[in-house]
């Protein structure tokens, strides 16, 4: 171990910061253990030992600070062309960056990550909110382990969440919401209800060179959608009917238009006006237009399509979200409670559970 760095000026002795020197690939390195524990920094002297035998050691990672690591996690999100980057940016740069930035990477401790989630519920922000930034962070060090930059990351801890929505739509509120919606949204809403897919990035930009109406065929491609992941559709016969019109009105009015969903010809960027105007008038306030994934689900789970089918049609990947979305109504628990009565329910003047019957006026002999 190298030798004791001089205190700085107004600080008592025992705040001397103890620093290492060892050899790596023939050269000499110094650098400073970050502790003022002679214990410890001997043990961060014999780790950095152990991985350089194992030619894990990265050089100068102590000096790698949180801010150079979000820098290159938005780099990620921009050569990956993620359309959620803003999203990246507002969590880094408002929350986690004035919070850490000053950091090092490997300064940086639990107890700092909790001192962080600590200042954002002072804030207001909400689990979900505060979840969200924390999976960044993760993301962040993960990438900064990938490109051998540092060699640790601390536990990060997420906290409990419980403000899943709840939100729905029965057929009968569906068929009112259609109802007060201007023309151009029926038919995204009809195939948001039918197929659960996402109305922005998934059916707001679908053109005609995705859907074989011969087939009965609609596809994502590979990289178009949240999960990077392809997808293909088999349309029911409602779909089928729903875009069998758009086709027609295509040819008829809009043919320079490749967008099998737009507002005269143009794309449909924002219609939150008119969600929230046709929700008012269908007696369906809170509605959102993202209930229909979980509406989806659930009809599906409810026709018994098997859940890996239901999965792959909605573009859920893993089971945690697709459990999450699969609302039980109460309409679902009384027909529960009438199939059970159905299995359990036998004729009268028998008991249940015997291989053969017995009368209940039947009486045991007596010795």
């Amino acid at each position: 171990m190298g030798s004791r760095s001089l205190p700085k000026r107004g600080l008592a002795s025992s705040s001397i910061t103890w620093w290492l020197g060892y050899y790596h690939q023939g050269k000499r390195v110094r650098e400073s253990s970050g502790t003022t524990d002679k214990t410890e920094a001997r043990n961060i002297l014999q780790s950095k030992i152990g991985q350089r035998a194992e030619g894990r050691l990265v050089v100068g990672a102590d000096r790698v600070t949180v801010k150079e690591l979000t820098e290159d996690f938005l780099n990620d999100y921009r050569a990956n062309g993620r359309r959620s980057i803003g999203e990246a940016k507002r969590r880094t740069r408002l929350h986690l960056l004035p919070f850490l930035e000053d950091r090092t990477a490997h300064s940086l401790t639990t107890a700092d990550v909790r001192a962080f989630i600590a200042h954002r519920q002072e804030q207001g922000a909400s689990p979900g909110e505060i979840n969200r930034e924390l999976a960044a962070l993760k993301r962040i060090y993960n990438l900064g382990l990938k490109a051998e930059k540092i060699h640790r990351k601390p536990y990060i801890p997420m906290l409990a969440e419980n403000n899943a929505r709840q939100g729905f739509f029965e057929r009968q509120e569906y068929d009112r919401l259609l109802a007060k919606l201007p023309e151009e949204l029926v038919p995204v809403v009809t195939f948001a209800y039918g197929t659960g897919w996402r109305i922005k990035s998934e059916i707001l930009p679908l053109t005609w060179r995705q859907v074989d109406l011969e087939a009965g065929t609609v596809r994502l491609e590979v990289g178009t959608t949240k999960n990077k992941e392809g997808r293909l559709l088999y349309l029911t016969d409602e779909l089928r009917d729903m875009l069998d019109r758009q086709w027609q009105e295509h040819l008829a009015h809009y043919p320079a238009c490749p967008l099998v969903f737009h507002r005269a010809g143009r794309p449909i960027k924002d219609f939150r006006g008119s969600w929230d105007r046709a929700c008012r008038e269908a007696g369906l306030s809170g509605k959102i237009p993202h209930d229909f994934r979980r509406t989806a689900v659930r009809n599906m789970v409810r026709a018994s399509i098997p859940e890996r089918v239901a999965m792959m049609i909605s573009g859920h990947k893993t089971r945690s979200v697709f459990d999450r979305y699969h609302i039980v109504s109460d309409g679902d628990l009384q027909e529960a409670a009438r199939k059970l009565s159905r299995a359990v329910s036998v004729p009268n003047g028998h008991t249940f559970g015997h291989t053969g019957t017995v009368s209940l006026d039947e009486r045991p002999l007596s010795s």
